[in-house]
């Protein structure tokens, strides 16, 4: 049996035309998603991927409506193996039930993830660059060095930390991170 999955992300986005190409494609049960893929629990997903049976194939228009990232997807395909199950993608062109689809899933795979093992060694290179240049990325102070001065000042003269917060336009939460105990 084929058993076809259709994912869109949002609810203002239409499911006809992959529906329509796993019908063409042969699905005789067609599982239908509203979720984004970057989820990690799909209910929909979960139950297409339960109804598969020894000798039936799971098929969906491209990899990026069914898996969030390689390693989801070699896991995927990892587990239909196991339970004598096809992966079809009707958009990369790969069918694991033939020798040449497991061949060209492995070979899809293994070059995604290079291609994410490189993108994280050219991020790392370029942020210890940055770093070298005296660049520190992350999300800007709330307060500066004097204003932390001050504020140390003020809780040494006893102000309440919520009226130090309101003087420096703070939350009380920011100022103790900003100002640890030990620190004050």
């Amino acid at each position: 049996m084929l058993i076809g999955y259709a994912r869109v992300s949002t609810a203002t986005q239409n499911l006809d035309g992959q529906i329509d190409q796993l019908a063409r494609a042969g699905c005789e049960r067609i599982f239908q998603e509203v979720a984004s893929g970057a989820k990690a629990d799909r209910s929909t997903l979960k139950e297409a991927l339960e109804f598969c049976r020894t000798g039936d194939t799971f098929v969906c228009l491209s990899l990026s409506r069914v898996a969030r990232s390689v390693s989801h997807l070699i896991k995927i395909v990892t587990d239909f193996e196991e339970r004598g199950i096809g992966f079809k993608s009707l958009t990369e062109a790969i069918d694991t039930t033939t020798p040449t689809g497991k061949m060209l899933f492995t070979v899809m795979a293994a070059c995604a993830q290079l291609e994410r093992d490189t993108l994280i060694e050219r991020t790392n290179i370029g942020l210890a660059a940055a770093r070298s240049r005296g660049r520190v990325g992350g999300r800007p102070r709330k307060m500066t060095d004097q204003q932390i001065s001050g504020a140390k000042a003020m809780f040494k003269a006893g102000t309440p930390a919520i009226d130090i917060a309101a003087a420096f336009g703070i939350s009380v939460p920011t100022l103790y991170r900003t100002l640890p105990a030990s620190q004050r």
